[in-house]
């Protein structure tokens, strides 16, 4: 078994893979003040709910976007998986060209959409992961990742709009009625949701003129399966794209037959 592990700046989602295939997932937020025996206990806690021993894990792959916890979840690995984890980054043989001007500053959880969107669906494909940023990445027909477009994701454009407005209220984020608000509430959901949905299709309009009309769009991330029941711009939707990238580069560095 295998266990993926994908550190975000809101959220931290485990994977476990057996043959090939994810068996289990669940996602944690992701404090940074929770120390290394406290993150063992929760890794240990969903493994024995989901009846996984532990010691049966014997890979681990990590993708994190947040420094202080990766060395958190690196030392859990080492002192009770005994195991040393594969930290993912653009010095590893990831089986795609990356075109970035500086390739180390591009991050992992974007490198693990690439390539997973590329190993399950060729190119050229663009990514649109709505986390806590909404990310578009790039990959041509060629495997080449040509880089990509970082905006403010959904949740934090609320969050930002509450804490500049005095009388704004927090909302839930969901798509109203109806476009036209009758209620600052809803006024709120539909500019942002609705907003969400067409600074998307602009977007993937705008990267389609540049890499073709045939480039095949895939949506993943915490928001993506709400965005996708009100838009015809997305082909596919992979709501672990992240943790397959890890399993699919973990078993490329430790060379390793994937089929995807």
């Amino acid at each position: 078994m295998f266990l993926a592990i994908d550190i975000g700046n809101t959220h931290t989602v485990f994977g476990i893979y057996k043959d090939g295939k994810l068996v289990h997932d669940w996602r944690v937020s992701s404090l940074i003040t929770r120390t290394e025996d406290e993150t063992w206990l929760l890794v240990k806690f969903f493994c024995e709910d989901t009846n996984v021993k532990p010691e049966s894990i014997k890979g681990i792959g990590i993708s994190s976007v947040v420094p202080n916890l990766t060395d958190v979840f690196v030392w859990m690995s080492q002192r009770h998986f005994k195991i040393d984890p594969v930290l993912i980054s653009a010095e590893l043989d990831l089986g795609i060209k990356i075109l970035y001007d500086d390739p180390t500053t591009v991050g992992a959880d974007r490198l693990c959409n690439a390539v997973a969107g590329y190993t399950k669906y060729g190119g050229p494909i663009i990514v649109v992961d709505f986390g806590t940023a909404t990310t578009y990445d790039v990959v041509s027909e060629k495997g080449e990742y040509l880089g990509g477009v970082i905006a403010p994701g959904i949740e934090t454009s609320a969050a930002e709009l509450h804490r500049r407005a005095a009388k704004l209220p927090k909302i839930e984020l969901h798509f109203p009625k109806d476009v036209i608000g009758r209620n600052t509430v809803s006024s709120m959901q539909s500019g942002i949701m609705y907003g969400a949905v067409d600074a998307m299709e602009g977007m993937i309009k705008r990267i389609k003129n540049v890499i073709g009309q045939h480039a095949k769009v895939i949506a993943t991330g915490g928001l993506a399966k709400t965005i996708i029941k009100h838009t015809n711009s997305i082909d596919f939707y992979e709501p672990t794209l992240v943790l397959d990238g890890i399993y699919i580069i973990y078993n490329r560095v430790k060379n390793k037959v994937f089929t995807p």
